[in-house]
């Protein structure tokens, strides 16, 4: 078993990471304060080839296999995970395009993300629906040869800025659950397509998080992603895919802030020395670290397994359950250690403890990665 990067792995980390000291850093904390969506320097991963990492070559992508896009990911979210998710939105809302499209809705969809630094977004949460999936109640009707779509959707990464969206809708009864949820790309200037209410957000504010509202939306056979009442499969492939993303938003953040509090640790002084000499804020340190280290290993695992086509719902999981967890404990440690001083804004490690908490939250919550974990464990012991 071998942990080393290849040549071109190593080139891609070092790119990220270049791009997040010289150009996330300086502004993440204003982008933050004031919520700005990040536009240019979307604009500016693009170009460098930032964005899209999972979007296959034959459409314009990158073409990176998921751990490599993890990797890359981690030093974006090291500088702002607000950003980090923000860039991550274009390849979760292609993931079901990729699944399960056609030809066509390839090109054309995915296509246009590569061609433009334009934005799409994945449309599967609701008012009442997050993490019950299968409880969602936006409807799609069949009307002769056309779908008429009407719901609210709640939670949407780059809503505001999206030229289209990904978006899982119900045929049928709200009492059939899963067997009715059907997927379609939804162009964004279609009549009836509007964005409602910004969220303001704790953390993670420099991303945008909005409603998206679907009023008599007329769509035809060449928006159906997949086929009738496989929605929720497709949703729950795309997780499996992109649970791994957050824990690499974990790493970054874990890993920054223990860069932080080591630096400060070594500065800061108390009863005559150091603050690194007390042995309470060394185990905070090592204790910070192992869960560093511990969720980049079940993160590589899991994006192994993609990418050899031997992904188990568990992998993911596992990595995103602990990872998420991790990095609010990690989080919170740091401000502890730099006191009073981690409260204010004069330092990064409150907007790390703010920014983690949305990792335990979307994407399934951590109590849903433990659902599924243990259906997982007992369904192998039967």
């Amino acid at each position: 078993m071998d942990f080393a990067l290849t040549d071109e792995q190593q080139r891609l980390v070092e790119t990220a990471r270049k791009f997040t000291k010289e150009k996330i850093i300086p502004v993440a904390q204003r982008l933050d304060e004031h919520g700005t969506f990040p536009k240019e320097i979307c604009e500016q991963a693009w170009e460098i080839g930032l964005m899209n990492a999972e979007i296959p070559q034959e459409y314009g992508g990158l073409g990176l296999s998921t751990l490599d896009h993890v990797l890359m990911a981690e030093e974006i979210n090291y500088g702002c995970a607000g950003i980090g998710t923000t860039l991550l939105g274009n390849n979760l809302a292609a993931m079901p395009l990729i699944l399960a499209g056609t030809e066509d809705q390839k090109k054309k969809f995915c296509g246009s993300l590569t061609e433009a630094p334009i934005f799409a977004a994945y449309a599967c949460s609701e008012p009442d629906a997050g993490s019950d999936v299968a409880g969602m109640r936006t409807a799609v009707r069949k009307v002769g040869q056309e779908y008429v779509m009407t719901g609210q959707k709640r939670w949407i990464t780059n809503a505001r800025f999206a030229s289209w969206y990904t978006v899982f809708g119900r045929i049928g009864d709200v009492r059939d659950r899963h067997k009715g949820i059907t997927c379609f790309v939804v162009p964004r200037d279609l009549p009836g397509v509007s964005v409602g209410k910004k969220e303001d957000k704790l953390g993670q504010r420099a991303s945008d998080t909005s409603d998206v509202l679907f009023e008599e939306v007329k769509l035809g056979k060449e928006h159906l992603v997949g086929e009738e009442g496989q929605g929720f499969k497709i949703a729950m492939k795309t997780f499996d895919r992109s649970r791994p993303w957050i824990a690499a938003g974990a790493c970054g953040i874990m890993r920054r802030a223990l860069d932080e509090c080591r630096r400060y640790a070594l500065e800061r002084k108390a009863f005559g020395q150091a603050i690194a000499q007390f042995q309470a804020i060394q185990f905070m340190l090592a204790e910070m670290a192992m869960k560093y280290e511990a969720t980049r290993l079940l993160m590589w695992k899991a994006s192994w397994s993609i990418g050899q086509g031997k992904l188990d719902a568990i992998e993911s999981s596992y990595a995103k359950a602990f990872g998420a967890d991790s990095a609010m404990a990690v989080a919170t440690d740091a401000v502890q250690i730099f006191g009073g001083y981690g409260y204010t804004k004069e330092y990064p490690v409150e907007k790390l403890m703010r920014d983690a908490k949305l990792l335990q939250i979307y994407e399934g919550t951590s109590q849903i990665q433990r659902m599924v974990i243990a259906r997982n464990l007992l369904a192998q012991g039967q």
